[in-house]
């Protein structure tokens, strides 16, 4: 019996040392690009859209060499449009250390796409300084939307992107960002949190989010056990009422620097009409 319990004693060591080495280290640093297609109310040729969210670079294992990857591994996916969806520092993450928001900047200058690179502060950038994080990203060619609305004019057809400032820290005025929007073209809301989807109106063809982390850990059987947004929200497609919402999970950490079973990811959109 002694000799079955230090046996039983060892295996689950063995087990627990593994997945803590799996959540602390192994997949946090991990990187991968997350290809999905997304069929929505869309009267143009298919669209693809990186989206990059919760960068929170200064994280452990998200320094700005990685960043340096995951730039080049985005530009390798020939995305139309690249959406930085906010977040891009962080505020104590344990093992973490800050960096400002100006290398962050430059280093995201190096993102190509054909309808250019289009952001939206979160939270985080917010805490910091919103008109800093917003002057590093437009001094090195990155449109910040801010309840505010532009058109981008591709050979797939001319849409609305829309930008709605963060639901926490932000004003969040709806109203404003959509004031000039017309009904002739389709139309993508960019915001950090997903809470805001219920607010936003049946006019959207498709709100773009981050913010989740998808959780940072799925349990077997159990899903998300925290998740700082509604649960339904947590990650992926989501279509409420006939209203389109995709959530990114992004590529840091917040507060802990640990990620299981939601790998660091770059989500690459394909936006397409309803067969």
């Amino acid at each position: 019996m002694k000799r079955y319990l230090r046996h039983l004693f060892v295996s689950i060591t063995i087990v627990f040392s593994f997945l803590g080495l799996w959540a602390f280290w192994l997949e946090p640093a991990s990187l991968r690009v997350h290809e999905e297609t997304l069929s929505i109310p869309w009267p143009h040729p298919p669209l693809r859209i990186a989206i990059l969210t919760d960068l929170h670079i200064g994280s452990p294992h998200n320094d700005l060499p990685k960043l340096k990857h995951l730039v080049a591994m985005t530009n390798a996916t020939r995305p139309d449009l690249i959406c930085i969806l906010g977040d891009l520092v962080i505020h104590g993450v344990i093992g973490g250390e800050f960096v400002p928001p100006e290398p962050i900047a430059r280093e995201l200058a190096g993102l190509r796409a054909r309808l250019g690179v289009v952001a939206v502060l979160g939270n985080h950038d917010y805490w910091l300084d919103a008109a800093r994080v917003t002057r590093a990203l437009t001094n090195n060619g990155i449109i910040v939307l801010s309840d505010s609305a532009m058109t981008l004019d591709a050979a797939v057809g001319s849409f609305w992107l829309v930008g709605v400032s963060d639901l926490w820290a932000g004003e969040h005025d709806i109203a404003a960002a959509m004031h000039f929007v017309t009904d002739d073209h389709p139309a993508i809301l960019l915001s950090h949190n997903p809470d805001i989807f219920p607010r936003v109106p049946k006019r959207v063809n498709l709100t773009l989010t981050g913010h989740t982390h998808g959780g940072q850990v799925r349990l077997p059987f159990i899903g998300a056990p925290v998740v700082p947004s509604n649960p339904r929200y947590t990650a992926g497609h989501i279509v409420e009422a006939g209203r389109h919402l995709y959530v990114a999970t992004g590529t840091g950490t917040s507060i802990l620097p640990v990620r299981f079973r939601v790998p660091p990811m770059i989500a690459v959109v394909t936006v397409k009409g309803h067969e």
